[in-house]
């Protein structure tokens, strides 16, 4: 056998080693469908203790023992076309008005997917998602189909109502439009029901989204009632003067007032039993209250209470003045504190002390 030759050595060296064969399957990137990773999905009546619904929110109730309530899928008027609000609409504005070019992209690309899944399902109709002609062949699907979508409704009472959207094509519908807002009486999350001015009969419960809510607001009303147990056991003072601010009543507190007192009042309004409502807003206020200096908090508990003296009077000009002097102090109490900071103004700071503190005692 003779050797090859340099030449053919050479050209050896060049041909291109055979490559193995790959399939398609092995190339693609492969998609992660979202609904693999929903569980736990329900509508769940929303207790809020410091809203008042004619007694029921005692009982863990939002309507009267053995009923319930039913509410049909939103729909909105555009130049006299009906589209229902189903969260499965790409051409919505609120999806069209998304500013970031990445996250539009991957929500029409969600929409599209469950469409695609509720179109085979619905009339047997496979649609590729990436389709340019996609909204041309959905067929069941299109926010305008009122025969269809003004069937779709929510039931629900004092019992959690279950939703099953990996199982029940339905139920995946009426998950996609609470999220979009589609059933006014259902808040999107729990996070968004304690958010809402006035509080929804029922809320979207995601179990993990609203597990990591509830955390949040624990640990964060466990820190606040931990300044105030140190307020409690190493300055009373301060603790006088962080329920003054705090309070709405604050003339009522006075220096005799005993520390329990201002704790048990402390302790409701962390609660959300006060003049905050929102128990997390009122936890974060008292944490960042307490964390202020004694200087700044003794002047804003003088400034209030002078407010409520009438020391301090607010103008037809919209500032603030010193009763007594007729200085203007500001326009709103960070104003008038600033003001009595500055060195230069120690005369009128006096005058405020002696005027306030004659009602501390």
């Amino acid at each position: 056998m003779t050797k090859p030759t340099t030449e053919e050595k050479k050209v050896t060296k060049g041909r291109p080693k055979k490559q193995k064969a790959t399939t398609v399957n092995e190339t693609a990137v492969k998609e992660v469908n979202f609904l693999d990773k929903i569980s736990g999905i329900s509508i769940r009546p929303y207790i809020e203790e410091n809203y008042a619904n004619m007694g029921l929110e005692d009982y863990g109730m939002v309507l009267f023992p053995g009923t319930s309530q039913e509410e049909q899928l939103a729909a909105i008027e555009r130049n006299g076309q009906v589209r229902y609000i189903t969260g499965l609409d790409e051409f919505a504005p609120e999806v069209q008005n998304i500013k970031n070019p990445e996250k539009r992209e991957a929500i029409i690309r969600k929409i599209r997917q469950v469409v695609s899944i509720l179109e085979k399902q619905f009339k047997s109709n496979v649609i590729d998602p990436d389709d340019p002609e996609f909204w041309n062949k959905v067929e069941q699907l299109k926010p305008s189909n009122e025969k269809f979508f003004s069937e779709i409704s929510v039931r629900c009472g004092n019992e959690p109502t279950y939703l099953k959207p990996k199982e029940d094509p339905f139920d995946l519908i009426r998950f996609m439009a609470i999220e979009a807002g589609g059933f006014p009486l259902v808040a999107k999350s729990y996070e968004d029901a304690q958010a809402m001015s006035k509080a929804p009969k029922w809320y979207l419960d995601k179990e993990e989204d609203t597990v990591s809510t509830r955390t949040e607001y624990k640990k964060l009303r466990n820190k606040a009632i931990g300044v105030l147990d140190d307020l409690y056991a190493k300055n009373p003072t301060k603790l006088l003067y962080v329920t003054k601010i705090l309070e709405t009543h604050s003339a009522r507190y006075k220096k005799s007032t005993p520390i329990d007192v201002l704790y048990e009042t402390l302790d409701e309004y962390i609660a959300g039993n006060s003049n905050e409502p929102k128990k997390g807003a009122a936890a974060q206020l008292l944490i960042n209250t307490g964390q202020q200096d004694m200087e700044t908090l003794k002047l804003r508990a003088i400034v209030k209470d002078a407010s409520f003296y009438k020391f301090i009077t607010l103008k037809p000009d919209g500032m603030l003045y010193h009763t007594k002097k007729n200085n203007m102090l500001g326009r709103n109490i960070s104003d008038v504190v600033e003001f009595l900071k500055n060195p230069m103004n120690e005369d009128v700071l006096a005058d405020l002390l002696s005027e306030v503190e004659e009602y501390w005692i």
